[in-house]
């Protein structure tokens, strides 16, 4: 199966981006401190998301294919919460989050944004991912509707703007394993939505 590179804009809006061939000019492997210094120099070059994303989403892939290792910096899902998060790099004052997470089969997320950009990579399993687009009215100021569906597989990557709207699901018989990467959240702009009662909590 051919691997997907999805692009889900702020209304939750989809789209598949050309698949970007890995590079064979590498001459050393693609490790993690290389990785991490070419997204911190994207950032420092524009403060546009969607180029940032662009830009991104290949390093992703080149990093999952070079170092494999990080596929296995995993914990096990916790079995009352039903997920897990591997903390793969943390440095104060440095705009990143980069971890890998583990869902056990039928979990679902809380609908949310992220409010910063992010790459996930699907690692393992298959996980559907459901977009909200916001339809507010006097009457409903929280409403969101439902914009759609995507079901990734694994070397699949999916880029979020900051206001993408999404939930994710762990389908079939084993966990869900992701890489995923993100950029400076603001927390004031994160939010768990309820699609039924039309309201909106801060994370």
């Amino acid at each position: 199966m051919l691997e997907q590179d999805w692009f889900v804009a702020d209304d939750g809006q989809t789209q598949v981006w050309p698949h970007q061939a890995l590079s064979k000019k590498r001459m050393q492997i693609y490790r993690l401190y290389r990785f991490l210094t070419e997204v911190e120099d994207i950032l420092a070059a524009t403060d546009n998301d969607q180029d940032r994303l662009e830009a991104i989403h290949p390093l992703v892939r080149q990093l999952l294919t070079d170092s494999a290792w990080l596929q296995y910096e995993i914990q096990p899902p916790d079995p009352k919460r039903g997920w897990s998060v591997t903390t793969l790099y943390d440095e104060p004052n440095f705009p990143l989050t980069v971890q890998t997470v583990v869902w056990l089969p039928g979990q679902t997320s809380p609908i949310h944004n992220h409010a910063t950009w992010g790459v996930v990579a699907l690692v393992s399993g298959q996980e559907k991912n459901t977009f909200w687009q916001r339809r507010s009215t006097d009457d409903s100021p929280q409403k969101i509707v439902s914009a759609g569906d995507v079901l990734l597989h694994p070397g699949d990557t999916i880029s979020f703007m900051p206001d993408a709207i999404h939930c994710v699901e762990a389908m079939g018989n084993e966990p869900t394993v992701t890489f995923n990467i993100y950029g400076l959240t603001d927390y004031q702009a994160r939010y768990k939505f309820d699609a039924d009662a039309h309201t909106a909590t801060l994370f």
